[in-house]
């Protein structure tokens, strides 16, 4: 199935997921308009439609050029966003009139695209530790340590996995990445149970439901995320019928939108969209490796990785496999400017495919 179709499938399928979340939320939130989120989504999706196959018309070899100032700007706009006020102290999104974005969504597309452009040029001396390993491993942590001061955990275990996984494929030495690996699993325990870094969400992980008991704030949403999955079954409650999303788990269309997905649709709903996702990122990958340069290849299998990535980290959030980091499900979590650079990305995935011969594969 070529890739644009299982794209559009996803995108369509996500749209229906949204308003059957937020329906309910939105009416108690927004003055009985029902319809509150799902319009703006709808607008978003297809300005994003729209932009996605406009630049798939573009030549993809011209990121060539703006991959280092486009990974500076993302610097200065995470810079930006830790030096603007916030009452709760996370320093996530930057807010201008009439919209709002979070800059790690353009450094998440800077650092794959930044990447692509070093291993094309660096392909032949990527075993080494100086060309193969040592510039990359600059450039996220830099990357990653900017986000996770946000704080943005979930954010910044992210960036790593794009970045390992791309370093991987581009042939940086896997002993290099192990070590690497391990010492940030080390550094991640230390945070965690030595500084007691998100404390309170690794209790929860533990044990929901005595952290639900101590009234802990925390464990509300992922207990009320299990109810409602645990209540899907195998075919599940029906589509619009989620007793969860009203007003018990907080902001079903946002992060947890899936768990509302596996109360309506049930386990054979969720196995639906988990092979769909799955699909899109072989036929992503597949792109990449038919892709006549490095560059391409690179740019292909990096984006639509970082789409199997997140997916997954949201589904491991919303069933408790991990702890809650706060990530949403590309194409399907409510959020117009994340959709339509998303939508973007895999315009850039489509004209590697247009200039690879291969159609809308």
């Amino acid at each position: 199935m070529p890739f644009l179709v299982i794209l559009m499938i996803i995108l369509v399928v996500g749209l229906i997921s949204l308003f059957s979340a937020s329906y309910a939320y939105s009416f108690y939130w927004n003055g009985g308009d029902s319809f509150f989120y799902i319009k703006k989504q709808i607008i978003f999706a297809i300005l994003g439609v729209i932009i996605m196959l406009g630049v798939s018309t573009v030549d993809y070899h011209i990121l060539h050029h703006v991959a280092f100032p486009l990974m500076g700007v993302s610097y200065i706009l995470l810079a930006v966003a830790l030096m603007l006020p916030s009452s709760t102290g996370v320093h996530r999104w930057i807010r201008l009139p009439g919209v709002q974005f979070q800059p790690s969504e353009i450094a998440k597309f800077a650092l794959i695209l930044l990447f692509a452009h070093l291993i094309s040029i660096n392909h032949k001396k990527m075993k080494t530790f100086t060309a193969g390993y040592l510039p990359f491993m600059l450039i996220l942590g830099i990357t990653c340590g900017l986000v996770f001061i946000e704080p943005h955990l979930s954010g910044t275990i992210l960036l790593l996995g794009i970045g390992i996984f791309m370093m991987y494929v581009g042939g940086t030495r896997l002993l290099y990445l192990l070590l690497t690996m391990g010492a940030g699993g080390a550094a991640f325990f230390f945070m965690v149970f030595i500084k007691g870094y998100e404390q309170d969400r690794i209790n929860v992980w533990f044990d929901p439901v005595k952290a639900y008991a101590e009234n802990s704030n925390e464990a509300w949403q992922t207990i009320q995320s299990l109810f409602a999955i645990g209540s899907g079954g195998i075919m599940g409650q029906g589509l619009g019928n989620s007793r969860q999303k009203h007003l018990f788990l907080p902001e079903p269309h946002n992060d947890f939108i899936f768990s509302v997905i596996c109360e309506e649709l049930g386990f054979v709903g969720a196995v639906l969209i988990i092979v769909l996702f799955a699909l899109l990122v072989w036929r992503g990958i597949t792109i990449g490796m038919k892709s006549p340069d490095k560059f391409g290849s690179m740019l292909a299998i990096g984006l639509t990785i970082q789409v199997g990535i997140q997916a997954i980290m949201n589904m491991a959030v919303v069933t408790n496999t991990i702890p809650n980091t706060g990530i949403s499900l590309p194409f399907f979590s409510y959020g117009g400017t994340s959709l339509v650079m998303l939508l973007a990305q895999m315009g850039v995935v489509l004209s590697v495919s247009r200039h690879a011969g291969l159609g809308g594969s």
